[in-house]
């Protein structure tokens, strides 16, 4: 190609809601040029790159992403390129991979590798850790957040202890460090440790310390029955930080639960209407996926791993947790209660002796009660082991899917591990515009591509990202609307999409009729303020 190229004949949606209209785009340098009705624009010394029967949109960008490794995979990610998306936010849920201190380096990464593969580790700080990403380079745009999982295990390790003042000052310092470095906000993972050990004033304070434009970015503390107290949490350290919070992958989970999603979206709204700046995502499947630890209430994770094992390995300890994970008082987020034996399918273990098989299926296989079958993968994978939950119902996905304010995130776990990953990692994006778009009428098309372009990179501080138009940043994909489909299901969950013709990432084409072209010619995005 040459540097010039000429993209004809398309029907844009320009990311911004706005109707659909034909028009012909100049790239150049990696940036939209012009963007004129057809024909107005010379074909002279340009690539001529025909969008003709296509819907050409921006790059998609998946707001909650958890392939902070993919830059140090042998083989390229191309779970998210190929269904259009451009840009990834990653460092969700507390989870990023630094800052990483040599005295507490051992708890980090024993976290980390409960649901990301093996990892070079060898850098310190945050911009060690993005110098390393750098030097490997990006399939998609890179947009990180630091985790409170990583600040707080570099202070405190796994201790369930409140911080004194010199241990908040510290994560202070760390979190300082990060936004220095690049980082776009702060997440925090509160059904995890150690961040569930946190209190809301030790959040609250750290999110003060975030610039301005830079938000907190929550997996909130519950999204079953502590559903609504967990908004007010949120809520909370917003108006107490002054700082736009993030609710990630909103959702009523639970049976008890279901119909709450009004509720919720009115809690929303409502802080909206007295001037907090709140945003949220949703993944447009029924059921969830995190790590298999996290089933277990917080006094089993203090400590950390080797704690676990221990407790994994008491009979008091397991007779207690035999009882807990029978009800649900609305003190923990608690899957099991939420979803059932049945409903809990492991996604990925070290081993891969679990994969694809719930945990009523994997005690009667062993002839065993499912709780004796938690127990024992837990065991068996010392941790390393992934979950899928199906807890939630269609109708609270369907209305959190239809409001104005609601952006797209897949929440696919680490690439690289294997096994049967959630199908949401290969088929979220085409799955909008296939099922809530063209056979639902949830969404109308302009609308649901705003929601995966230009309303995250609003919320993001992705200035240059998310519309077709002069001087933004040439990330495109042409799709047809008629046919695009997500095939990844949870029997196949890594099957490609359909319907894509090709995706631009800062103006290089990188995907051709569904074949990644093996070019890795993402960036990692810098925050403008």
């Amino acid at each position: 190609m040459t540097d010039q190229v000429l993209i004809q004949d398309a029907e844009l949606l320009d990311g911004t809601g706005s109707p659909p209209r034909r028009a012909d785009v100049l790239v150049s340098g990696g940036r939209i040029a012009a963007v004129e009705e057809p024909g107005r624009l010379s074909e002279s010394g340009r690539t001529v790159l025909s969008a003709r029967g296509q819907t050409l949109a921006p790059g998609f960008i998946d707001v909650h992403s958890h392939a902070d490794n993919a830059p140090f995979l042998a083989e390229d990610d191309t779970s998210k390129i190929l269904q259009g998306v451009t840009t990834e936010v990653v460092g969700n849920c507390g989870f990023s991979l630094a800052p990483r201190l040599e005295e507490t380096a051992p708890a980090l990464e024993a976290l980390a590798a409960r649901i990301f593969p093996t990892l070079p580790w060898s850098w310190s700080s945050f911009s060690e850790l993005l110098a390393a990403t750098d030097a490997r380079g990006y399939v998609t745009n890179y947009a990180p957040l630091v985790g409170h999982h990583a600040l707080r295990v570099a202070v405190m390790g796994m201790s369930d202890a409140a911080p004194d003042s010199a241990q908040q000052a510290r994560m202070g310092d760390l979190l300082d460090e990060a936004m220095e470095a690049g980082a776009f906000g702060l997440s925090s993972g509160l059904i995890y440790p150690p961040g569930l050990f946190a209190m809301t004033q030790e959040l609250t304070e750290l999110a003060k310390r975030l610039p301005e434009s830079r938000p907190y970015v929550t997996h909130m503390r519950g999204e079953g029955s502590q559903l609504l107290t967990s908004i007010n949490e949120a809520l909370a350290i917003g108006e107490g930080s002054g700082r736009r919070v993030h609710v990630s992958h909103l959702k009523t989970a639970g049976q008890p639960n279901w119909g709450r999603m009004q509720a919720a979206l009115d809690q929303l709204d409502q802080a909206r209407a007295r001037g907090l700046d709140v945003r949220h995502d949703v993944y447009p499947y029924t059921a969830g996926s995190t790590m298999l630890t996290a089933s277990l209430p917080p006094w089993f994770q203090e400590g950390g791993g080797p704690k676990v094992l221990s407790r994994l390995a008491d009979p008091a300890a397991i007779d207690r947790l035999r009882d807990e994970l029978g009800r649900d008082d609305g003190t923990w987020e608690n899957h099991i209660h939420g979803a059932g034996w049945d409903g809990i399918v492991i996604a990925s273990s070290d081993s891969h002796e679990f994969d694809g098989r719930s945990l009523a299926q994997i005690g009667a296989d062993r002839g065993t009660e499912p709780f004796d079958a938690l127990v024992h993968v837990l065991v068996n994978e010392q941790l390393k082991v992934s979950m899928i939950v199906h807890s939630m119902q269609e109708d609270d996905l369907a209305l959190a899917m239809s409001h104005e304010k609601t952006m797209i995130g897949s929440d696919g776990l680490p690439p690289g591990v294997g096994g049967k990953p959630h199908p949401r990692m290969y088929g979220t994006f085409p799955r909008v515009l296939a099922r809530y778009c063209r056979e639902l009428g949830t969404l109308g098309l302009p609308d649901a591509v705003r929601r995966m372009t230009s309303l995250p990179a609003d919320s993001f501080g992705l200035h240059d990202r998310g519309v077709i138009a002069p001087d933004a940043a040439a990330d495109l994909v042409a799709f047809d609307p008629a046919t695009i489909r997500d095939l990844a299901d949870y029997a196949q969950p890594t099957r490609e999409p359909e319907g894509i013709a090709w995706v631009m990432v800062n103006g290089q084409v990188v995907v051709r009729d569904g074949r990644y072209l093996g070019r890795r010619t993402g960036r990692r995005l810098v925050p403008a303020a």
